[in-house]
């Protein structure tokens, strides 16, 4: 096949048939209730890469040493008890709809960013391979499925686009494509869609199925259905039938997504009123929240937002790849970058969904890979004097708003210094867990390809105390 077509039939912008082939995933049971509760609809994740800083936005420690807490102050909020950074003044208007979780303990044994997507994004500890092959481990056909293609998994198909929609981008710049985003052993069918955005161009947010292009109308389209259904009828005589039935799905999730108008207006937002786009900010990061909020709208289940960085602005400037891996002048880049883009934005999206009613029916997530390490000082950055923050894995902080959890509250404690758990610890499998059960995912058993019964999840519990 050509590569147009591969990219087009795949959906995915990502050589989409290497991760293994077809899992059968178990049908859901029907889901327990909890009284008073209906599960959510949608999950969108926001996912702050490169490591955001706990000390710095939500789990400030005014008592701490200068060289742990830094310059930054805490402020008051809507909510009372629930603190927030000074240079999160939008939000702090929007915390009694947040739950900040300050006891994730997520540990790996490498403390660095390829292992934190990992375990952030499945809930599972990284294997061996990430501490042998550091940055070179690429992801693996067993490795343990995205929390968003299990979600996937288990909705009914929607009718127009894929269960699972990533963008702006796929973290992180080949080669080294960060493990724990896709279906893995679940099965490429699962994998989600990813559309693509630039800085330059924030309100073109794009997809390679999303267009049709080259003077080819959906008249000609459907033409050439018919001769792809014969070259698969013949290529069964040879080929492995997975294979095939893989191929096929994709195909035909390529088709919906061309032939339908609903696929392309949902990532349109120059629909949206000018008031709102100035809302969310006409960044990249803004308009992909906005995006997602559109595809809530549209009854796609899960949603995925990576942070975009900004290489050529802040690459030099916090010694890092753009986005939140603040090794140097952390408290700069904080303050004048990274914090202003993301407090307009996020306040936005769970401003937007309370006032259109689609809170309690939209779980919304923020992570990252990892927290920043309490003590001030990168040694790759000057020591002390280079004022950044090195990787700590040890705890950060994930907030929650929405599908079902109670607002307005602060859930367990990090030390004094903000090194490690201390109260109520958790781990990201219990965040993964609980995302899980707020969508009413409680069956989550599945076969492998030789038809043998696996946990998606276990030695975890969701967090039913924040609902």
């Amino acid at each position: 096949m050509q590569r147009r077509q591969f990219l087009v039939a795949s959906g995915l912008g990502f050589a989409g048939m290497t991760f293994g082939s077809p899992t059968p995933a178990v049908s859901a049971a029907p889901a327990p209730t909890t009284p008073g509760r209906k599960p959510a609809k949608s999950t969108i994740l926001f996912f702050l890469c490169g490591g955001a800083s706990h000390m710095d936005m939500w789990d400030m420690k005014p008592e701490a040493p200068l060289e742990y807490r830094g310059p930054f102050q805490s402020i008051q909020t809507s909510a009372p008890g629930v603190h927030l950074s000074e240079h999160l003044p939008l939000l702090a208007k929007q915390a009694h709809h947040l739950a900040l979780v300050n006891s994730v303990g997520g540990t790996v044994n490498t403390n660095d960013h390829h292992a934190g997507y990992y375990y952030n994004l499945t809930g599972h500890i990284p294997d061996l391979t990430f501490v042998t092959k550091g940055n070179n481990r690429t992801p693996q056909p067993d490795d343990w499925p995205y929390m968003g293609s299990v979600v996937a998994s288990r909705r009914p198909a929607h009718p127009n686009l894929p269960n699972a929609i990533s963008l702006p981008h796929m973290p992180s710049r080949a080669p080294y494509t960060r493990p724990g985003q896709f279906a893995a052993r679940l099965g490429v069918e699962h994998d989600p869609m990813y559309i693509q955005g630039t800085r330059e161009e924030p309100l073109k947010l794009r997809g390679p199925a999303l267009s049709l292009e080259g003077g080819i109308t959906a008249d000609r389209l459907t033409d050439r259905i018919s001769l792809l259904e014969q070259l698969d009828s013949a290529r069964r005589q040879f080929d492995d039938f997975a294979s095939i039935s893989t191929m096929n799905q994709h195909q035909e999730r390529a088709l919906s997504l061309l032939m339908s108008a609903q696929s392309t207006s949902a990532f349109d937002v120059q629909q949206e009123k000018p008031a709102t786009l100035e809302r969310y900010g006409k960044t990249i990061n803004g308009m992909s929240l906005l995006v997602a909020r559109r595809l809530v709208e549209v009854g796609v289940p899960f949603i995925t937002v990576f942070w975009k960085g900004d290489l050529r602005a802040l690459g030099k400037k916090c010694k890092s790849a753009g986005s939140w891996d603040t090794h140097g002048n952390n408290f700069q880049c904080l303050k004048e970058d990274l914090l202003p883009e993301f407090d307009r934005a996020y306040s936005a999206l769970i401003e937007d969904l309370a006032e259109r009613g689609l809170i309690d029916d939209t779980l919304v997530l923020v992570t990252s890979e990892m927290g920043r390490k309490p003590k001030i000082g990168d040694p790759r950055s000057g020591g002390k004097s280079g004022a950044g923050r090195d990787h700590w894995t040890h705890c950060l902080t994930d907030v929650l708003a929405g599908g079902g959890i109670q607002g307005g509250q602060t859930f367990g404690a990090s030390d004094k210094h903000g090194e490690y758990p201390k109260d109520k610890p958790v781990t990201p499998a219990d965040i993964t867990h609980t995302v899980y059960h707020a969508m009413g995912i409680h069956d989550l058993t599945a076969y492998d390809k030789l038809g043998r019964l696996y946990f998606l999840l276990d030695k975890s519990r969701p967090i039913t105390e924040l609902f």
